[in-house]
């Protein structure tokens, strides 16, 4: 216990030094938000990587997924390296660093609004990131004090605020370049504490074969063994919609796109492309191969874990030695961290940049620079107070709160963004109506489902799951918005501007 403290302090005072080392380094709103457009493929590849992964996904999907589809959750693992890592390196990457930069836009909204010459879009987007970035906030910092109360017997609410005050002072101090560097730091403890963890768990089943044969031995819910080693699991279908989600969500979410805007050059784009996804693989591959053993660690009482759906990765931590075990909350606390650090200053400067500066004319980089900081202890007590709450209700597990956040962001953003980097014929009213439909498809599914209590499945799809319902309202934009463009038309000098745009990009 003495070794895992030590080990936790001494991480936690690097984090307060990375930022108060970067406080001098930031004195324009660029550098706060985009570190300068200075950083080069490390720096950009990990902290893309630290960003997507997080306690949510060690904790809250590895041991949910797992458990349901036992050995086969590894595809999710795979998918979220080569769709939502690989793809999106490939396919925006370097076309949002360019186009990006041509526009001087530093936020997605304010891409938005001069990608398609609209305030109103940057508005209407800027208030979707910040309402729906809080719930996936809690689900992190739910996950990750899950772990600090079966590690050190810390009460989740008291985890949960002091994590809360750890990130404020890195992030209000530091900034981009700040997050950018603990990002690199983190991640080096994420991939080399993953690799250890899963190690340590299989030996206690006598290795990876024999723990294969152990879960292949569990029946399914009609009672048939062998599912649960299967290639594809017991559940292929709607296994495919947690790929999805998990994995081409990444392509809408502000926080993730916004490193592309950071990153230096097109040769550090490259370079980028193969860290990150080489990262993936690791970790997430490593995170949801770990969770598919679940069974193996948990009791099953009538079709669900013993522990709740959240508590399984942390029962089986109990398997590891007591000084791993430190390693491990260390690596999901790098992970939350980093995650947490790029959404609250995603949400900071959304809020800063695209709301309150065209209200507040003439501000200068100091007050912006305050007014963010500022922001960034609104949203986290925001989100704590939300963490807290779920936390003390049984009935809402972490998957779904990432779901409902996610959902509603890419459903809004992902074809809006992605067409908007290549095509010169998506109009202002597709847009706009890609983000009614992300937003309310999501907030419909919310109400009916989740507090009606009802359940529907259409050919073995579960789409009472919000995970599915996050990655169908994610597809329906990307057939919405060219059939929206298609039968309606932008102002012509609106048409002339948005061709130019897409021109100077290439």
């Amino acid at each position: 216990m003495i070794g895992m403290w030590i080990i936790l302090i001494a991480y936690l005072l690097l984090m307060v030094g990375i930022g108060v080392y970067y406080r001098r380094k930031t004195a324009s709103v660029s550098d706060f938000v985009l570190g300068g457009r200075t950083l080069g493929p490390w720096f950009t590849a990990f902290a893309y990587g630290t960003s997507y992964f997080s306690a949510v996904i060690f904790v809250g999907y590895a041991g949910r997924f797992g458990w349901s589809y036992g050995v086969s959750s590894t595809w999710v693992g795979i998918g979220n390296a080569v769709i939502g890592s690989l793809m999106p390196w490939l396919i925006l990457g370097r076309r949002s660093r360019i186009m990006s930069k041509n526009l001087e836009a530093k936020t997605m909204p304010e891409f938005f609004e001069k990608r398609y010459n609209s305030r109103t879009l940057k508005l209407f987007s800027a208030l979707i990131i910040f309402v729906f970035l809080i719930p996936y906030t809690a689900s992190v910092y739910n996950g990750l004090s899950r772990l600090f109360e079966k590690g050190f017997g810390i009460p989740y609410k008291y985890c949960i605020i002091v994590m809360a005050v750890f990130t404020a002072i890195y992030v209000i101090l530091g900034g981009y370049k700040a997050t950018a560097l603990s990002d690199f730091i983190q991640g080096i403890f994420m991939l080399v504490g993953i690799s250890a963890v899963v190690i340590a768990v299989l030996n206690k089943h006598g290795g990876l074969s024999s723990s294969v044969d152990q879960m292949a031995q569990i029946p399914d819910a009609s009672g048939e063994t062998g599912k649960f080693a299967a290639l594809f699991g017991p559940d292929p279908v709607n296994l495919l919609g947690v790929v999805l989600l998990t994995s081409l969500g990444t392509w809408g979410l502000p926080q993730m796109v916004g490193k592309f805007y950071a990153v230096k050059d097109d040769k550090s784009v490259k370079i980028g492309t193969i860290v990150s996804t080489v990262f993936a693989v690791v970790v997430a591959g490593g995170c949801y191969f770990l969770g598919g053993f679940g069974r193996l660690f948990v009791d099953n009482v009538e079709g669900a874990p013993a522990t709740g759906f959240d508590g399984i990765v942390p029962e089986m931590m109990n398997a590891i030695p007591e000084l791993l075990f430190g390693v491990v909350i260390v690596l999901v606390l790098s992970a939350s961290m980093s995650t947490l650090s790029s959404l609250v200053l995603t949400s900071s400067s959304v809020l800063t940049i695209d709301l309150i500066k065209p209200v507040k004319k003439n501000m200068t980089d100091k007050q912006e620079l305050f007014i963010m900081r500022i922001f960034i202890g609104v949203f986290l007590l925001i989100s704590v107070v939300l963490a807290i709450f779920t936390l003390e209700n049984p009935t809402t597990i972490i998957s779904t709160l990432m779901s409902i956040s996610w959902g509603a962001l890419a459903g809004a953003f992902l074809a809006p963004y992605l067409y908007g980097l290549y095509s010169k014929k998506i109009t202002k009213a597709a847009v706009g109506a890609c983000f009614v439909s992300g937003v309310g498809l999501t907030v419909a599914h919310m109400i009916y489902f989740t507090f009606g209590k009802r359940t529907l499945e259409i050919g073995g799809l579960a789409i009472h799951s919000a995970i599915n319902a996050g990655a169908i309202t994610m597809i329906f934009g990307l057939i919405l918005v060219p059939i929206v463009s298609l039968f309606t038309r932008n102002k012509p000098e609106d048409q002339k501007l948005f061709d130019e745009i897409v021109e100077k990009s290439r």
